[in-house]
């Protein structure tokens, strides 16, 4: 069989690298979006409270490291690239240095879990805008399906909601609430993709996989205007409402972000801590998915699944594994100015 691909590309969000790269990095983030000056600021200070510099790229250089051990480690012949959407390595950048070397067809993970049109959609846009300015030759890139319930993501995260409720009190660890968040996004957003359903879906199989039937999906570092409608509750929200239900501990699962980066570094164990703190309540974070063995392995298994002429396409749950090509209107949006 010939191999129909000749090179893997990892597709992130990107972020800073020092504090001269925040304002035009949120500058590119925010580009024809209808954010206040005044959030974006704000933002911009969270990044320059760890010293202008976003953990990202450095988790994305990890990730990339490990998935090429292993592909050199199981006869996976593919060389490894990599292109955010907002900041270097840009992708009409990485997809130009392709086409110097000879790839004309590659395949693409993006690091995003679930379906949205931030969180796939998007990035399939940023990809055919870098392919028109790289022009002529310019490598055709597949994307390998979303990945929110096959094992090599739900296994790993149900270890770490483990080892994050193992540090509650044994006498009060049945009692801890456990709340999933993910990156709130517009409810006119939400409505053309299956965001909170597979959010719902993994939260669910997480849980099962800790043997805990009393869980709740919230959101978090919404960023649009105040009077649009995002998606609700906000975790900040469910923590206070733990707190005057009597609650003592929480664990909180960043179940949307595969990795530490800013929305769980400020947005979680700065401001959520804080609120926690300020009433009494012991939280606990647990850890993202990171460079989780099995995850490293996950990323391989959907690649031969697209080398395979007879996959085997592994999932968990109800929803079954996620289409390999998207349909026409798969999350589409149009951002409206709210009423």
């Amino acid at each position: 069989m010939t191999v129909p691909y000749d090179a893997f590309l990892l597709v992130s969000f990107g972020g800073p690298e020092g504090p001269a790269d925040v304002l035009p990095f949120l500058e590119n983030v925010l580009r024809g979006r209808n954010v206040p000056r005044e959030r974006m600021l704000e933002v911009a200070a969270h990044y320059q409270h760890f010293g202008g510099k976003s953990p990202i790229n450095d988790q994305n250089r990890a990730l990339l490291a490990a998935v090429e051990k292993d592909f050199a480690a199981t006869g996976i012949k593919l060389p490894v690239y990599w292109g955010n959407r907002n900041w270097h390595p840009m992708l009409p950048d990485t997809l130009r240095r392709m086409k110097q070397d000879g790839v004309k067809r590659a395949i693409a993970f993006f690091t995003s879990a679930f379906s949205s049109y931030s969180g796939c959609r998007q990035y399939r846009e940023n990809i055919a805008a870098a392919q028109a300015e790289v022009d002529e030759g310019a490598p055709q890139v597949d994307k390998l399906r979303v990945f929110f319930n096959h094992p090599g993501f739900i296994e790993p995260m149900v270890e770490k909601s483990a080892t994050a409720l193992a540090q509650i009190p044994t006498e009060r660890r049945n009692k801890a609430q456990l709340l999933f968040t993910a990156h709130s996004i517009p409810q006119s957003m939400a409505a053309t993709c299956q965001y909170e359903i597979q959010l719902q879906e993994a939260s669910r199989l997480i849980a099962a996989g800790v043997a805990r039937d009393d869980w709740r999906l919230v959101y978090q570092s919404r960023s649009g205007p105040p009077n649009q409608p995002w998606l609700e509750p906000d975790v900040g929200v469910a923590i206070k409402e733990i707190a005057q239900s009597g609650g003592k501990d929480v664990v909180v699962v960043p179940l949307g972000f595969i990795s530490d980066h800013m929305e769980v570094l400020f947005d979680l164990d700065e401001e959520a801590q804080n609120i926690a703190r300020q009433l009494g309540l012991h939280m606990v974070r647990a850890a993202t998915v990171g460079t989780h063995p099995r995850f490293v392995r996950m990323i391989r298994e959907l690649v031969q699944e697209r080398l395979s002429e007879n996959p085997v396409r592994l999932s968990l749950g109800a929803l079954g594994p996620s289409h390999d090509v998207c349909p026409v209107d798969c999350c589409a949006y149009q951002p409206r100015k709210p009423a």
